[in-house]
């Protein structure tokens, strides 16, 4: 049905306060992300390489009811709807985790994602239902807990009818259905809320993919092709993932523009897997996201940075193609394949090629315009960080650096491995080839000592001529038994030297990483004396205008540091009265 490579991602930390950011960034006119450097928007490609889900397909449209009873009780059970009224319309999640054995179990303070994870897959029982059903029942609980989440306790029946026919069930682009779903939700989340509708993993991982700020590390061990999200995980150090939503905001907008990745996928060796192999024609298309009653629009025209090219200047209002999300109850049925049916048929015709400008020679046209247009949203005034925030910057980056360095560590000691086991690899097979050469050089020998017997039985009949002719062709077939070993051998000693060249490209990026840590260290130092003396400065100037107060405002080097805490100030100044708020203006 297109949903087992998703299963195969293993469960990892969300990220709340990076989500939180990211949502604040949603711009609804350009369905985007207004980011420092421009124009941000996950894409097909981003949602076939990350979750292995099916972009290419049929348009997730069709029947919308009004009431859903009778679909429940044929397809889920009727355990699903005793007890509620109709018109049934939607499902409750705490009934579909009953169902699947999963009801009431969370993961223990004390307990690892590993132990979790082994625990759920244990917990995991659809009971004595039918197979039919079960798979009907689980899907319905991908789709409400993960794939089409809200921030309801309950999930939409809408999409119940699309499962109806397993067996056709997987030619549907759900991966295209649940981008779209996405972008529906982002601008009706609460800005109080922590929870944000929609596929948060991926939007999560997305992130780390396209501007990697040190909070998710990749996985060794885990090179699968597709999904990607298998490779990632968010860094366990707590002074990275316990990290406060205006410290993410902060280092979002000082994020340096040139180490945003923009084509994160170009690298990848293997694009056979079905739903990259599939997509593909669709990733440099425009297009329009059907999720039933959601008709949300793919503005990919505005991030042509991620097809490698540089980025024209376009005004939103002038590309001329509206989408609309209807996510209200209806009192009759809808059939959206019927509604949709301009837009079905753009998609199933692929969409609109996007035109590339091959005359710019880079994007500063577009950063102009586009810092003009959002000056406010980017914060431009801020661009002075105050002494305060760049120290816990600093510090932020000197913990993700120690991840990486962890990380970087964790695969120079792999590589070890690996290049021990080629060489124990390698000595077995030159060994066997030793003894296969010997036994098959002596079986040659033997034969050619036969031959030559022959020929010189034959020397006399055929002449020194023939003879002669007959020992040069036995010659050139042992030079070619020889040549044969050599090339065996030499592709030996290339694996031997691809293998020390990894472990070297890894010792030098551990170096590189330590030289970083250590400038970051070094900045940290300079700026933190530099604090130190402006406070002390000002401590000593507040003592000369006030000599008989001299001492009292100060305990402790803590107490220095601690201004730039307001609510520090704020309790001493019950103690110092006005000597505190004058120091404090200072």
């Amino acid at each position: 049905m297109g949903f087992g490579h998703l299963l195969s991602v293993r469960p990892f930390h969300v990220d709340v306060p990076y989500l939180e950011v990211l949502r604040e960034r949603w711009e609804e006119d350009c369905k985007a992300f207004i980011m420092p450097w421009g124009h941000m928007i996950p894409t097909l490609e981003d949602v076939a390489y990350l979750t292995g889900l099916p972009v290419q397909g049929e348009p997730v449209v069709g029947q919308e009811r009004s009431d859903y009873y009778d679909d429940i009780v044929e397809l889920l059970g009727p355990e699903f709807v005793a007890g509620r009224r109709r018109p049934i319309r939607s499902i409750l999640l705490g009934s579909l985790s009953e169902a699947v054995g999963l009801r009431g179990r969370r993961r223990g303070p004390l307990e690892t994602l590993d132990e979790f994870y082994t625990g759920v897959r244990g917990a995991l029982d659809l009971g004595d239902r039918s197979e039919e059903r079960s798979v009907w029942i689980f899907v319905t609980y991908l789709f409400g807990r993960l794939l089409f989440a809200t921030q309801s306790s309950q999930m939409n029946c809408k999409f119940v009818l699309l499962l109806r026919d397993l067996a056709q069930a997987g030619r549907y682009a759900w991966g295209a259905a649940m981008l779209g779903h996405l972008f529906s939700l982002l601008p009706s989340s609460s800005r109080r809320s922590q929870s944000t509708g929609g596929f948060t993993p991926f939007l999560q991982i997305w992130g780390y993919t396209r501007f990697p700020m040190g909070h998710g590390t990749l996985v060794e061990g885990h090179q699968t092709m597709v999904p990607l999200m298998a490779r990632w995980e968010v860094a366990p150090d707590p002074r990275v993932t316990d990290r406060r939503v205006g410290d993410v905001r902060v280092a979002l907008d000082h994020y340096p523009h040139e180490q945003v990745v923009w084509t994160p996928y170009a690298g990848e060796a293997d694009a056979s897997h079905p739903a990259v192999a599939a997509g593909r024609p669709l990733f440099d298309r425009y297009l329009l996201l059907l999720c039933l009653g959601t008709c949300e629009v793919l503005y990919l025209e505005l991030v042509v940075r991620t097809l490698g090219w540089h980025q024209p200047a376009i005004e939103v209002p002038s590309l001329g193609r509206k989408g609309h999300s209807r996510r209200r109850f209806f009192t009759e049925d809808r059939d959206w394949g019927t509604d949709h049916g301009s837009t079905v048929a753009y998609w199933r015709e692929g969409g609109e090629q996007v035109v590339r400008k091959t005359a710019l020679l880079d994007s500063s046209a577009y950063m102009e315009d586009y810092r003009a247009q959002y000056a406010g949203r980017l914060r431009l005034d801020r661009r002075v960080m105050p002494e305060s925030q760049a120290v816990r910057l600093l510090e932020g980056r000197l913990a993700e650096q120690e991840v990486e360095l962890m990380r970087l560590r964790t695969k120079v000691k792999t590589l070890k491995g690996e290049l021990a086991r080629v060489r124990a690899s390698r000595d077995a097979r030159a060994s066997s080839s030793a003894q296969s050469a010997v036994g098959d050089l002596a079986g040659d020998l033997d034969r050619a000592e036969a031959r030559v017997r022959e020929l010189e039985a034959e020397r006399e009949e055929s002449g020194v001529a023939t003879f002669q002719a007959q020992m040069e062709t036995l010659r050139l077939e042992m030079e070619t038994e020889w040549r044969t070993m050599a090339a065996a051998m030499d592709e030996l000693r290339d694996d031997q030297t691809i293998m020390r060249g990894c472990l070297l490209e890894a010792r030098e990026r551990e170096r590189e990483a330590e030289a970083a840590r250590a400038r970051i260290a070094v900045d940290y130092e300079i700026l933190k004396d530099s604090v130190l003396k402006k406070r002390r400065e000002q401590q000593r100037q507040a003592q000369q205008a006030t000599p008989a107060r001299t001492g009292s405002a100060f305990a402790s080097l803590d107490d220095i540091v601690s201004l730039g805490d307001p609510s520090v100030g704020w309790r001493q100044m019950d103690a110092d009265g006005p000597l505190l708020v004058v120091l404090l203006r200072l």
